[in-house]
This record gives structure tokens, C-alpha cells and sequence, in this order.
């Protein structure tokens, strides 16, 4: 062979071996992904027992065993959070305080501080985040896990265990936790293991688990669903998960759909990866550079009510609120706060007009102010009903049904109306 053939002839082999490795990689991978879609998915579910409730005993032993009432302090409270053994007397949140009193008299109620759960939230969540490969933040009392192909790896249930023992030690409260096929069943397994347990429903065991639990067992069927359900004699999952999807649907609309499928033990709902900076904002550039301070804080107030009216109707909460302003020389300044969870606005409001007086300094022309919150998490119900403030809560309740009615800009604080800038 001539020897100007054999270079040409060299660098052909060696492509062809990049080829053969890059062929054989593919087909690892392709294995790999084939294995997994072979598992089943391995979800764990975890929930702290009557959170708020555990945060004041970590804090006051003394309480350790008694009937204790979170919220409700007032005449015209409501019940936030109690202890398993004032549940025993029929007591459970969302209750009046003036009923609450008459079930269990003698029950010790605690104002509460939603700042120390909030910061009791955010260490549990700082270990799960440290230990799993995927987590997704549900409330602030609830985090779904998702260990789905790491059985390579660890023995999930072994390891749930060892997870949910970490956390007791090293925060000291109470949690429980359910593993299962998904997140609808590892919810309902945490659910039926509480207080302070653990239980692993596998996927042949998911529906015989299922079937003689109540309807209402169900995450998110409410008391009208439940009720439509039981008139129709349908009480017990066993009995639902028999139904005709067309029936459901013509019952329910889609969600009877979706009903039916988590009876049967049906739900693809993925975990969505908890992100701190997960957020919402808005900003306003003014036509002419401002400094006029009374008018800016009012724009101030304005934009986080329609923030926190948007937080409210996705039932979030926040954390953390951030505010910017530009002087008229582009400069931008930024300045955020960790808060307690909150969709308030008379907490929101207060918060960010804090920020802008520490972030004004310069006392120069301003062309533009922004609010962002972030740290957002799902679950306002419980945290409204812990509000310092019944009244402004039932304000911001009677604001937004106008709201919804006649359109977001139909009611307003008097300070926010006629802003020019």
C-alpha cells in the first residue's frame, strides 16, 4: 500500500471508533432510560404533625401532652393549628375560637408567631434539600420527594426512614411520611399514618389500601363534592372507583375526571422542583423622573395589593419581598426582606414601604420603582386564618370578590387613585 494511503486509511479506523463509542454510549443511556420507565415511581410524601402546634412545644416542653390552640385568642378568632389532643374534643382549624372554648374549656390557645414557623419551615426544608435529588415544596408544612430510579442506589424505604429520623433529630418536631406509587397515594398514606408514623403502600397493595377509605380521604375534594357524592350513595372509594368516566364527567365537569383517577390510584402529576427564587413582580417606569416620596410610596401601595390579589388567587404564599428603584442617572438600587409566609397586603404594604426608605438615600429624581415577591409556596388557607388581623383578612376577602366580579382595578385604597407619574 502506498504511504500516502495510510493516514487517509488511519484517520478512518479512528472515526470509525468515535462512532462505535458514541453508538455505545447511546445504547447505555437508551438502557438506562428503558429501566427506569420499567420502575415504578417512588414518591415520598412528608408532613409535619399540627406544625405550629409542634413549634411552640419545641419551644415550651411544658405543653408536651395537653390540649393546645393556635390562633383563636379572640372572641371572633379562628382555630390555625391544635394539638392531636385537642382534636379529640372535635376541635380542628378553621373553627371559631367561641366554639373551639366550648368544646375543649379547658384547652391552652396560643397567639402564635407565624415568623418562628416560618423559619422552622425553612430549616426543614434546608435538610430535605441537602438529602434527596428531588423535591418539590407543597405548603409550608408538606414537601413531596421524588426517589424514583434511586432504588439503584438506596433502599427507598429504608432510606425514607432514616430521612424522617434526621429531621426529627435535627429540628426536634414530630413528622410523618407515606411512600407510594405517586403523589396523590403517598399523600393519603402520610394521611392515614399520622400522628408521627411512616407508611409504604406498594403498587399492587395501592387499591385495595384505597378502597375502604372515606371519599373524602381524597386530597382536594371538598364539602360540596363530598356531599354531591354522598347523595348519590357514593361514600367509600371502593364504590367511586366504579363509576363510568362519562358519568363523572357529566357530574363534575373534568375535575370528576381526575376524581375518578385518583380513585383508582391514577395521578401523573409530576413534582415541580422547589425553587427559591420562584417569583412574582411588577415595576413601573414614571413619564417624568419624580421625587415626589408621598405619590412613589402610594404607586408602592398600589402595585403590591394587585401583587398580593395575584397571590391570593393562585393560593400562594411569600416569604421574601424585594423592592428597586432607578434614579434618573440609571443607577438601579435593591433591597429585599425575609418575611413570615403572608398574601396579606396590610403586612406586604408595610413591609415595602420599609424598604423604600432604607433604599432612597440619595434624595435624587426617580424614574422607576419595582416589587417582587418571591419564595413563593402553596397553602394561604392556613396562614389567613393565623392572621393577627381578623378584620383586615375578611377586608382583603371582601375586596377580592369585588375584584373578581368587576375586574381587578374595581376597588382601591383612596391614596392609590388618581396616581400620575
Amino acid at each position: 500500500m502506498p504511504s500516502n494511503t495510510v493516514v487517509p486509511l488511519s484517520k478512518f479506523i479512528l472515526a470509525q471508533i468515535k462512532i462505535l463509542k458514541i453508538l455505545a454510549l447511546i445504547l447505555l443511556l437508551i438502557s438506562l432510560k428503558l429501566h427506569d420507565m420499567g420502575n415504578d415511581k417512588q414518591i415520598i410524601h412528608m408532613d409535619q404533625d399540627a406544625f405550629f402546634v409542634s413549634v411552640e412545644v419545641r419551644k415550651d416542653p411544658s405543653l408536651i401532652g395537653k390540649p393546645v390552640i393556635i390562633g383563636g385568642t379572640s372572641e371572633r378568632g379562628v382555630v390555625a393549628s391544635c394539638s392531636y389532643e385537642a382534636r379529640k374534643f372535635g376541635v380542628h382549624s378553621a373553627m371559631s375560637a367561641r366554639m373551639a372554648k366550648m368544646l375543649c374549656p379547658h384547652a391552652i390557645f396560643i397567639r402564635g408567631n407565624m415568623d418562628e414557623y416560618s423559619k422552622a419551615s425553612h430549616e426543614i426544608t434546608a435538610i430535605l434539600k441537602e438529602n434527596v435529588p428531588l423535591i418539590e415544596k407543597a405548603s409550608i408544612d408538606e414537601h413531596y420527594i421524588d426517589m424514583t430510579g434511586m432504588d439503584r442506589f438506596h433502599n427507598t424505604l429504608k432510606y425514607t426512614h432514616e430521612l424522617r429520623e434526621k429531621v426529627m433529630k435535627e429540628t426536634g418536631l414530630p413528622i410523618s411520611s407515606g411512600l407510594s406509587i405517586n403523589k396523590t397515594v403517598s399523600k393519603m398514606c402520610t394521611n392515614e399514618c399520622k400522628p408521627n408514623g411512616e407508611l409504604n403502600v406498594n403498587k399492587p397493595e395501592v387499591q385495595s389500601f384505597l378502597n375502604p377509605l372515606s371519599i373524602a380521604k381524597i386530597p382536594g375534594v371538598g364539602q360540596k363534592t363530598f356531599l354531591k357524592l354522598s347523595d348519590m350513595g357514593v361514600k367509600k372509594i371502593y364504590t367511586l372507583a366504579q363509576i363510568h368516566p362519562d358519568q363523572m364527567v357529566s357530574l363534575l365537569g373534568k375535575n370528576g375526571l381526575i376524581l375518578l383517577q385518583k380513585a383508582q390510584g391514577i395521578d401523573n402529576s409530576p413534582i415541580i422542583p422547589y425553587q427559591e427564587q420562584k417569583s412574582i413582580g411588577t415595576q413601573c417606569t414614571f413619564k417624568a423622573d419624580s421625587i415626589d416620596v408621598e405619590t412613589i410610596n402610594n404607586l408602592i401601595t398600589s402595585m403590591v395589593m394587585d401583587l398580593a390579589f395575584e397571590l391570593r388567587n393562585k393560593r400562594k404564599l411569600t416569604a421574601c419581598i424585594t423592592l428597586t428603584i432607578r434614579y434618573s442617572n440609571f443607577e438601579d438600587v435593591t433591597k429585599q426582606a425575609a418575611i413570615p409566609y403572608t398574601c396579606l397586603d396590610s403586612v406586604l404594604i408595610s413591609k415595602a414601604r420599609d424598604l423604600f426608605r432604607q433604599v432612597y438615600q440619595k434624595r435624587m429624581l426617580l424614574r422607576l420603582v419595582g416589587v417582587r415577591l418571591s419564595n413563593l409556596i402553596s397553602g394561604f388557607e392556613q396562614i389567613d386564618l393565623y392572621s393577627e388581623s381578623q378584620e383586615q383578612y375578611s377586608l382583603c376577602q371582601a375586596m377580592d370578590k369585588i375584584r373578581k366580579r368587576f375586574g381587578d382595578k374595581s376597588i382601591s385604597l383612596a391614596s392609590t387613585l388618581d396616581l400620575n407619574l
